[in-house]
């Protein structure tokens, strides 16, 4: 049987043929389908879980494989280093049935703040890499992954980029490999899952040997293949380049190597002795590079290709002809038919600055954040786009909780004016409670506006410790509640306020910002996409509309020009589009004259 799936959806498939039986992570893109796919697809046969955060996920991941059931953990690439403490424990200790650890990584940045390589974490931690092409690899490196695991006592680290996460193509489904049907006691085995430094000190030379071993192995595994073409060019890649290769260079010989760390070098020196030119082809960093370089061949990288952003099969062409190989790298198309009419450049189109969605909670926040000028720390969610016009009211973004640290060093440095930070009710259960607990004890000052949409919005609606549900609203949860746990950690000065309501908002921040020490201004509102409450949408009353575009601050995509004028100051009136419009009340607080009102407000009447 075949299907068309995603890399995500491969993955997940992956896990089920696998007998994997627990798979947790937490959302960011590009990894994010492959836990939503294993929760309603597979559920019945894996547990899954969006947990608190990376490292959770990677503790959790131990503990479910120490007991005996086959696990895999998610993550992007940042997440890696979120989870990388927890990963180097279980690379020492090793586990009792498979662990599989993906990182999706983000080559071009279309989601991330970086765009580190983590193929180096293999290399830091001393265990195998895998790097699918396609999906059909990407479901079949799952369970090789499982297979690798089990057989050398090891994690395993499953490398995607986004382009193998998103992309589809037809994959070959297999049965359900069976797990454990019954997990006895717990093993005590305390000299090999208590790494404390006397039995870490024994577990090294094992992890140093068992990669050795893998190596051997390595030269002998199919998914490390030469294909043995024109000779005087030959490739080393791996991953999607693999298939970008052979559109620009089709009578190119290419060692695909499926297993990028440990290399398999018996198998590479082979490649090289039959190649007069030997290129590695891979984005980001010269992990292959340096490695074959140190095994004292020949080779050519990061010369001809930057280390930076995606190699698309255009960029290869490019560079590659830069190099001086244009023979080798020929034009898409140089038919003569080509050559007689060439295809007129398209015009470079406009850019459109993403927005919040119509009817998003933290648009009054932004609104007044802006209007008051604070010097404000933003953190990773979808409130960074506060960042952006027409607010342009957010002033730091480094990582995960980082905003609450942030503002803890501006109250450190002795800033003169009052400063706040922003951050979400997921990113905060992540890692926003350990800087605030920080806070507390060290005395600091300054408002942590924790935006609480009652869900993990930006990543795609997961769920989080603040909401009722779980995994795509399968089984309901245990909610944790915000402003207990805050008041918990010795937070004083707690308001709770509706992020609808401009001028509650403003109050409560003014009474937070008039705090002498750590506040808390929690600005309640769902997000629309879980909201369970829509309101119809509002209209402009033309006859009190005086162009004066005020709505226009609070950044909503539903608010747009109509095509009356104001003749006072001849620019256009304004216009509410009934299609995006949700009722949220924003843009009728900040009108000066009453001209944006309710559905069936009579006409002149608010």
């Amino acid at each position: 049987m075949k299907e068309i799936l995603s890399g995500n959806e491969a993955i997940a498939r992956g896990a089920y043929e696998a007998g994997i039986e627990i798979a947790a992570g937490y959302p960011g893109t590009p990894s994010s389908e492959i836990i939503k796919t294993i929760a309603l697809k597979y559920g019945n046969d894996i547990y899954t879980e969006w947990s608190t955060n990376e490292k959770v996920a990677m503790d959790a991941g131990a503990g479910a494989a120490y007991s005996g059931r086959r696990t895999l953990v998610t993550t992007k690439q940042v997440g890696m280093n979120v989870l990388s403490d927890s990963l180097m424990y279980a690379v020492y200790t090793g586990m009792e049935a498979g662990l599989v650890v993906v990182t999706a990584d983000d080559p071009g940045m279309f989601s991330s703040q970086n765009e580190q390589d983590n193929r180096w974490y293999a290399r830091l931690a001393k265990i195998p890499l895998l790097e699918p092409a396609d999906s059909q690899e990407a479901k079949d490196y799952v369970i090789l992954g499982v297979e690798l695991s089990e057989k050398f006592d090891t994690p395993i680290l499953i490398r995607t980029v986004m382009r193998t996460s998103h992309s589809k193509s037809v994959v070959t489904l297999g049965a359900r490999t069976k797990g454990r049907a019954e997990i006895g006691p717990f093993k005590r085995d305390p000299a090999k899952y208590n790494c404390t430094a006397s039995n870490a000190r024994k577990m090294h030379p094992r992890v140093e040997q068992r990669i050795k071993d893998i190596a051997v192995f390595a030269d002998t595994l199919p998914i490390n293949r030469i294909e043995w073409r024109d000779r005087s060019l030959g490739f080393i890649t791996g991953g999607v380049l693999y298939h970008y290769l052979l559109d620009v260079f089709p009578e190119a010989s290419i060692l695909k190597l499926g297993m990028t760390y440990p290399l398999p070098e018996k198998l590479i020196r082979e490649f090289a002795a039959g190649i007069e030119q030997l290129i590695v082809l891979e984005e980001l960093d010269p992990v292959l590079e340096e490695q074959i370089k140190a095994m004292g061949i020949a080779v050519r990288g990061k010369d001809i290709f930057p280390p930076c952003f995606e190699l698309l099969p255009d960029e290869i062409r490019r560079y590659t002809r830069e190099a001086g190989l244009l023979k080798q790298a020929p034009e898409s198309d140089t038919s003569p038919s080509s050559k007689q009419e060439q295809p007129k450049e398209m015009p470079q189109l406009p850019t459109r600055s993403p927005v919040f969605c119509a009817g998003c909670p933290h648009r009054s926040t932004f609104y007044l954040l802006k209007k008051m000028k604070l010097p404000v720390a933003g953190d990773i969610g979808c409130y960074n786009l506060g960042t952006l016009p027409p607010f342009e009211a957010q002033h730091t973004m480094g990582a995960m909780g980082a905003s609450v640290g942030v503002l803890h060093g501006m109250s450190l440095a002795g800033l003169p004016e009052n400063r706040v930070c922003t951050i979400g009710d997921s990113t905060f259960f992540h890692s926003g409670m350990a800087p605030l607990v920080n806070m507390v004890h060290n005395g600091s000052r300054g408002v942590v506006i924790l935006m609480d949409n009652s869900v993990t919005a930006m990543t795609g609606h997961q769920d989080h410790p603040g909401v009722d549900w779980a995994v795509t609203e399968q089984r309901p949860a245990k909610k944790v509640d915000l402003e207990a746990v805050v008041r918990a950690m010795g937070v004083e000065k707690v308001k709770v306020v509706d992020a609808f309501k401009i001028k509650e908002v403003e109050a409560g921040l003014k009474e937070c910002l008039d705090f002498d020490g750590p506040s808390v201004l929690i600005t309640r509102g769902e997000c629309i996409f879980v909201s369970r409450n829509p309101q119809p949408p509002y209209h402009v009353d033309l006859e009190k509309c005086i162009a004066c575009h005020m709505c226009f601050r609070v950044g909503c995509p539903a608010i747009g020009q109509s095509a009356e004028k104001y003749p006072k100051n001849n620019k256009f009136k304004s216009h509410i589009d009934p299609t995006l419009c949700i009722g949220c009340d924003v843009c009728r607080q900040v009108c000066p004259t009453g001209a944006i009102t309710p559905p069936g407000t009579p006409k002149g009447k608010e």
